[in-house]
């Protein structure tokens, strides 16, 4: 068992994934989480990451920091995507194995699989395709973390782990539309349509893909799975092993939300990759399982959307 006292630094903390870590550590007895904004600690900046470890010296690093973004941002952005997102993990992994520390918990997506790759999606799928070219960027980026941390463990022997979660949502989620992933972005669409007598509501593409949500605290009890337990291999997918269409979440949604308007398909914007789902046996069989279905899931969303609706503000690229 990891020593409650451990001092652990979470990157990203004041995030979705980091900030649901920080909470589910705290509550199993935690008592040394360390973790610095990016108005403290600019984590793009090497130097000031190796300043910071050589402070602080953590003896865990989860590394849940990245730029992300839905399909519209992805494209916008391509270089920011790339670029940002392997400063921010490169300084990190190199950071910790240059300061001795022996476990790092490195966060990926499901996006670094290939675009057209059997379903469900395999660890051992990774780099057997090309990828899906509206995230590509990002997903580049990710591999190039997922293999630093398999280096880092063939070579010096250390306990760095990458984990791949499905696609994340859930209470301190980002409403954007513009920088949004789809899930919020249908609460937040759906909410507004509401408050202007059940506007219709115009979503993007043809609702025929599946996808697969995994709800945030399950995504941090998975974290603290791997903190616990030393996991044998060096990726593992992370998420409920089940999804649906695109098309079937609108309508969930659009339930929990009370929304009684109409849903307008715009089949010119595109659709991303057909299928994405998750093969979570390897979890499965050390133990680790989801536990938030998915409409309670989304209704534990919208009703923290609902407290904070007046605090959101437009993200800004």
């Amino acid at each position: 068992m990891m020593n409650k006292n451990a001092k652990i630094y979470i990157a990203g903390h004041n995030g979705m994934v980091g900030s649901a870590i920080w909470r589910t550590l705290a509550v199993k007895g935690y008592t040394n989480l360390i973790g610095a904004s990016s108005a403290t600690l600019d984590l793009r900046n090497q130097q000031a990451v190796k300043e910071y470890f050589a402070q602080e010296k953590p003896e865990v690093v989860i590394d849940a920091a990245a730029r992300v973004g839905g399909i519209l941002a992805n494209n916008d952005y391509p270089y920011q995507f790339i670029m940002e997102n392997m400063q921010i993990q490169n300084n990190l992994i190199d950071s910790a194995l240059q300061g001795g520390i022996e476990k790092f918990i490195f966060l990926g997506s499901s996006c670094i699989y290939p675009k057209l790759a059997p379903q469900p999606l395999k660890e051992e799928y990774l780099l057997t395709g090309d990828l899906e070219p509206t995230n590509e960027w990002y997903a580049i980026a990710k591999i190039t973390g997922v293999k630093a941390c398999q280096a880092i463990r063939k070579q010096f022997g250390k306990d760095y782990v990458s984990l791949m979660p499905t696609n994340l949502y859930g209470t301190y989620d980002n409403f954007d539309l513009n920088t949004s992933h789809v899930l919020p972005a249908m609460i937040r669409k759906f909410h507004v349509a509401k408050e202007n007598n059940n506007a219709p509501v115009t979503l993007w593409g043809s609702g025929t893909p599946m996808r697969e949500f995994l709800f945030v605290n399950d995504m941090a009890e998975a974290v603290v799975f791997a903190l616990e337990n030393k996991l044998p291999d060096y990726l593992y997918n992370v998420g409920t092993g089940k999804d649906l269409t695109i098309k079937e979440l609108a309508e969930t949604i659009k339930k929990i939300t009370g929304h009684q308007g109409e849903i307008i398909w715009d089949s010119t914007k595109p659709d991303g990759t057909p299928r994405k789902l998750m093969d979570v046996s390897k979890m499965h069989d050390l133990g680790w399982k989801h536990q938030v279905n998915l409409e309670e899931g989304i209704q534990a969303t919208y009703d923290w959307f609902l407290e904070h609706v007046n605090e959101i503000k437009e993200v800004k690229m």
